[in-house]
């Protein structure tokens, strides 16, 4: 729980020390930071009576004088302005001002110039500036995801307020771990050169006295990849709960919304998945989708079990301990109907889409190959009137990374074929995606076919055989752990910054990828600390991926390049 009970700590501190009944205001970045980590009964418990947003707090004129208020905020230049006048026209007895990252000299003044009527109490930081959604998965939520897709010369503003966003979050994840990490990135990317560069001048110059933690120098690395050197692993579709949930529905801070969905009972139509609040959640968050079904049914049984024995109470005693376990009862209750709710929803989406045999092929195409095996079973989909638009343009889209060089004839047929049969495709979206994420510009080793130690590899894991078809694709994330693990990610591929030299294995990483990550991703950073228990990895991106997410932002930027006279 390592992200999580980092951001827990800071909020425990924050609301304990203050006693009586507190508002807690937050800004809508920060209502995602706390929602991740705190439910609504944790703030109960620390006399939090009202939670609002800055926005509504500048609003309400209404006087709570009987109420202390504790701001947490990102030190943005609106929040300070919208504090300010806040505290021109106080609404509270006391003002607890905590901010989610580094404060700015200028900032500071600003705040001790408004408080006229001198109610401010403390003025702090507390480094959560991320929302950690897992134990070793972090994500910044940021809005114009597509910017890392495009040149600089765009929309400058736009690609420094991308880029400000990372610095700033790499930067609260690293002083809340207390490190101060050596500095590697993709040479490839110049948005991961650019991101890697100012977040070093950041920790070694602006701030290095923050970030002077002596005993752990070079004990830890920060690598900033680009998303276009693994297009594969946001294309393809998913077979795990977690990641599988937020391919199908959609998982935004925890939250799934099946408001739209029409069989889903209504105290169930928005739920939350954490692995900290939800026991069951938490063992089965990365099982693949045949052995989940078979521990829900497990789970289903043992609650009928309880249920039938709540319905047998022959004496005062049996109620009285019926009544002191009512509280676990209706938790066991809501537990069970929320995920028997989401499985129904995804099997029925699978079923309808015909997910399992496109999967399928999506999954060769990504970890075997065989271009005229390949062609034919992607051909033969996309006749199949019972596939998707967005499936469609997955399968092409997959076949297009890998066979690019191989099959330029028979690729411009799945061109056109797609153009014709899928009436939303935007032509030129596949020929974009070659030219963000084609062969010629990435890095990685993403096919296992240029370097030989992972032919051999392939070759291995094809003659064992796969436990599961459906789940055989390893992120190419696996890889570089791999590399970082046993010093084998090369210097030229990934320059350091600076004259700042790893001395030996780190033993804290983050990996940090531009674009956005994906819940594959996070299993196998996971799974691999699980394995490896002498270094910690930590996944942190500028969004959570799914398919969806992954082509509107290929499309935002496709459609900016085609207007754009810079490009």
């Amino acid at each position: 729980m390592v992200l999580i009970l980092l951001v827990r700590d800071y909020i425990d501190r924050m609301l304990h020390d203050i006693p009586g009944m507190k508002v807690l205001v937050l800004d809508p970045q920060t209502v995602g930071m706390l929602s991740v980590v705190y439910s609504q009964s944790d703030l109960l418990k620390k006399e939090v009576f009202l939670v609002e947003t800055m926005d509504n707090a500048s609003s309400s004129r209404e006087s709570m004088a009987h109420l202390k208020a504790v701001y947490f905020l990102r030190p943005s230049a609106d929040n300070v302005q919208k504090l300010r006048r806040h505290l021109a026209m106080p609404r509270f007895a006391e003002y607890h001002l905590f901010f989610s990252n580094i404060l700015k000299i200028q900032q500071i003044q600003i705040l001790a110039d408004s408080d006229e009527q001198e109610v401010v109490q403390q003025v702090q930081e507390f480094y959560a500036d991320f929302c950690a959604i897992d134990s070793y998965h972090f994500t910044l939520n940021i809005q114009n995801n597509h910017m890392y897709m495009l040149p600089t010369v765009v929309d400058p503003p736009g690609m420094r307020s991308f880029c400000d966003r990372a610095v700033d979050g790499i930067a609260s994840v690293f002083l809340a771990l207390k490190r101060r990490p050596v500095i590697r990135y993709q040479r490839t990317s110049d948005v991961a050169k650019k991101i890697a560069q100012e977040t070093a001048r950041l920790m070694y110059e602006q701030e290095s006295g923050l970030f002077d933690f002596r005993r752990t120098e070079n004990s830890s690395l920060l690598l900033v990849i680009d998303r276009r050197d693994d297009p594969v692993t946001p294309l393809l579709n998913q077979w795990t709960y977690q990641a599988m949930v937020h391919e199908l529905i959609g998982i935004e801070n925890n939250k799934v919304d099946l408001r739209g969905y029409a069989n889903v009972p209504k105290d169930q139509q928005e739920v939350v998945l954490s692995s900290v609040q939800d026991d069951f959640f938490r063992a089965n968050m990365f099982e693949n989708f045949g052995d989940l079904g078979m521990n829900i049914k497990r789970m289903v049984d043992d609650f009928q079990h309880l249920s039938k024995s709540s319905l047998n109470l022959q004496s005062i005693g049996d109620m009285a301990k019926f009544v002191s376990n009512y509280p676990e009862y209706r938790k066991t209750h809501g537990n069970v109907t929320k995920h028997v709710a989401l499985v129904s929803e995804m099997s029925r989406i699978v079923e309808e889409r015909r997910l399992m045999l496109v999967s399928q092929t999506e999954q060769e195409l990504a970890c075997t190959s065989g271009q005229a095996a390949a062609f034919e079973a992607v051909t033969s989909l996309l006749n199949n009137e019972s596939v998707s638009d967005i499936d469609r343009l997955r399968l092409v889209m997959l076949y297009a990374l890998r066979y690019e060089k191989e099959s330029p004839v028979q690729l411009m047929q799945l061109f056109n074929k797609l153009a014709s049969s899928s009436a939303k495709y935007k032509s030129g979206l596949v020929q974009f995606l070659l030219k963000q994420a084609g062969v010629d510009k990435r890095t990685g080793d993403l096919y296992g076919n240029r370097d030989l130690l992972n032919i051999a590899r392939n070759m291995a894991r094809g003659l064992k055989g796969v436990e599961n078809v459906y789940t055989q694709h390893q992120p190419l994330i696996v890889q570089t752990m791999e590399g970082i693990v046993k010093g084998r990610l090369r210097d030229v591929d990934y320059p350091l910054v600076g004259n700042h030299f790893q001395q030996g294995r780190p033993q804290d990483v983050v990996i940090f990828i531009v674009g956005g990550t994906t819940y594959e991703e996070a299993r196998s950073v996971a799974l691999y600390n699980a394995a490896n228990p002498g270094v910690r990895f930590f996944l942190g991106g500028s969004v959570v991926l799914n398919s969806k997410r992954f082509l509107e932002d290929l499309g935002e930027a496709h459609r900016i390049s085609k207007s754009s006279t810079t490009i």
